[in-house]
C-alpha cells in the first residue's frame, strides 16, 4: 500500500512561486502516477497534473501549463510541484495521489493525502 502525505502550501502573492512536495510511503511500483488535484472553495476537486513513474513524463490540464511543472527526487521518494506565476484563481486545497494503474486526469486514484492549503493573494 502506497501513502502520499503533501506539504509546502502557503500564503503567497500574486505572480509568486511555491512549491508543494507530495512524500510518499509504501511500495511505489513503475507503473504507479503521482497525481496533482486541487479544490477551491465551493468548487469540485480539479485534475492539476500527472507525473507518471515510468514515463518520467507528466500531463497537465491547461489552466496550469506552463505556470506548474512536477519532478521527482528518487533518493528522497518525493515528488514536487513547482507553481509559478500564481494567480489568486490558484488558491485551493491541494491533493496528492497515487495510482497504481498510471497517469489518469480523473480522480480514481488509489490514495490521497490530507492537503495542503495554497493561499494566493491579490
Amino acid at each position: 500500500q502506497v501513502h502520499v502525505l503533501e506539504s509546502g502550501g502557503g500564503l503567497v502573492q500574486a505572480g509568486g512561486s511555491l512549491s508543494l512536495s507530495c512524500a510518499i510511503t509504501g511500495r511505489l511500483d513503475s507503473s504507479h502516477a503521482i497525481g496533482w488535484f486541487r479544490q477551491g472553495p465551493g468548487n469540485d476537486r480539479e485534475f492539476v497534473a500527472s507525473f507518471s513513474w515510468r514515463l518520467r513524463a507528466a500531463v497537465y490540464a491547461d489552466s496550469v501549463k506552463g505556470r506548474f511543472t512536477v519532478s521527482r527526487d528518487n533518493a528522497k521518494n518525493t515528488v514536487y510541484l513547482q507553481m509559478n506565476s500564481l494567480k489568486p484563481e490558484d488558491t485551493a486545497v491541494y491533493y496528492c495521489a497515487a495510482r497504481k494503474l498510471g497517469l489518469s486526469r480523473g480522480t480514481d486514484y488509489d490514495s490521497w493525502g490530507p492537503g495542503t492549503q495554497v493561499t494566493v493573494s491579490s
